[in-house]
């Protein structure tokens, strides 16, 4: 079934018989059994909710996956993930990363006993030099957040499967409507469905989606015992959300490649990191393994007086965290993202001052570049 039809009419499994076109929000906690032994298929929302399963099979369609679940968070998904493994377990990370992401690993799981190298995951052979005997698994952003790394994810999953590794890809940038890890090899794909899939800035959601029953089976089990699960009226959301998730992300992607191309032209910008202009060094790579570049800018100032300047004077566009709704958002990486990655560190990915992050929204391409133009003066 073509994507944009998965996206609109999700899965052919009705929840009741009234008819009704869209997914009726089921916002009970709990279910009446039968009778003794007997159940409807549904017994408590944290097991699984009518609405919420919904959510789950389109997800699961839409990433070629067995399995999704959606939890409340990203955050949530990602944290869930990492409870897979055990007291000195080993994972290679790719050395950019989203900071909350960065955060867990190394407040949270190492406290928990397991341990992490970073590897420049755009090149295979630094995940080869990191991996140990007690690794068991490689964990990757592609587009990474926020310097726009592109990893190539069939090459990585060669790595994976020839030692053994579990290969978990957060594919948020993206979303399934540009590109499928599962198909390139990826055992575990992560989203924060917060962004493109609810795509309105007005809601929280996570997502896991699993190549193989036996990871379901493993993650099922956390999901229910954890409980982050995502509530009806959240799940409604996404599935509202995910109805129009291909025209956002195709105009999108046209605004975003006319800014990339504009900011390149700006005297104050001394770099553009976006996948879909030529000039990028993952930019076959991308187009190889995915079917559009999404939407995310990041861009370095001549100053950090610029970038300061721009953020304040903006109009139009909103300096917010976040990314991926039908607004633009403009972000400064090293005070809300990437806050609580050590400033050495951070530097030295090129997260500095006058680095800031663009998430371009669905409104008319000129008017975003005219207030970028009025802040930039």
């Amino acid at each position: 079934m073509d994507i944009n039809t998965i996206c609109v009419h999700g899965n052919a499994h009705k929840t009741d018989d009234t008819g009704c076109v869209t997914v009726p929000i089921y916002q009970t906690a709990t279910f009446a059994h039968l009778g003794v032994g007997q159940s409807t298929g549904y017994d408590y929302s944290r097991l699984q909710n009518p609405t919420r399963e919904q959510l789950e099979q389109v997800v699961a369609a839409l990433e070629h996956g067995v399995d999704a679940m959606a939890f409340s968070t990203g955050m949530a998904a990602v944290a869930t993930v990492m409870e897979l493994f055990k007291m000195g377990d080993h994972i290679v990370v790719s050395n950019d990363l989203y900071g909350g992401s960065h955060r867990l690993f190394h407040h949270i799981s190492e406290k928990n006993g397991l341990t992490f190298d970073t590897a420049d995951t755009t090149e295979p052979s630094q995940i080869e030099r990191c991996i140990k005997p007690q690794s068991k698994a490689i964990f990757i952003e592609t587009p990474s957040n926020p310097m726009m790394q592109v990893t190539d994810i069939a090459a990585v999953a060669k790595i994976a499967k020839a030692h053994g590794l579990l290969l978990i890809v957060d594919n948020t940038f993206l979303s399934p409507y540009f590109q499928n890890p599962i198909d390139l090899g990826a055992d575990i794909v992560i989203h924060s469905g917060t962004k493109y899939l609810g795509g309105h800035n007005d809601t929280l959601a996570g997502f896991v989606v699993v190549a193989t029953t036996e990871l379901s089976e493993k993650l099922r089990f956390l999901f229910k015992t954890i409980g982050a699960c995502l509530a009806p009226f959240d799940s409604y959301l996404l599935i509202r959300g995910i109805k129009t998730l291909s025209i956002r992300m195709e105009r999108q992607q046209e605004n975003a490649l006319k800014i990339a191309n504009w900011l390149c032209r700006q005297p104050k910008v001394k770099a553009v990191h976006y996948v879909g202009l030529p000039s990028h060094p993952g930019y076959e790579i991308s187009r190889r393994q995915a079917r559009g570049f999404g939407s995310m800018i990041s861009f370095e100032t001549d100053s950090e007086q610029t970038a300061r300047q721009l953020l304040e004077r903006v109009k139009l566009i909103l300096f917010a965290e976040s990314l991926g709704g039908v607004e633009t958002l403009i972000t400064y990486p090293m005070l809300q993202t990437h806050a609580d990655v050590p400033q050495a560190e951070r530097e030295a990915k090129g997260i500095n001052e006058r680095l800031l992050r663009l998430s371009v929204g669905i409104e008319g391409a000129d008017d975003i570049i005219t207030d970028l133009e009025q802040a930039l003066k």
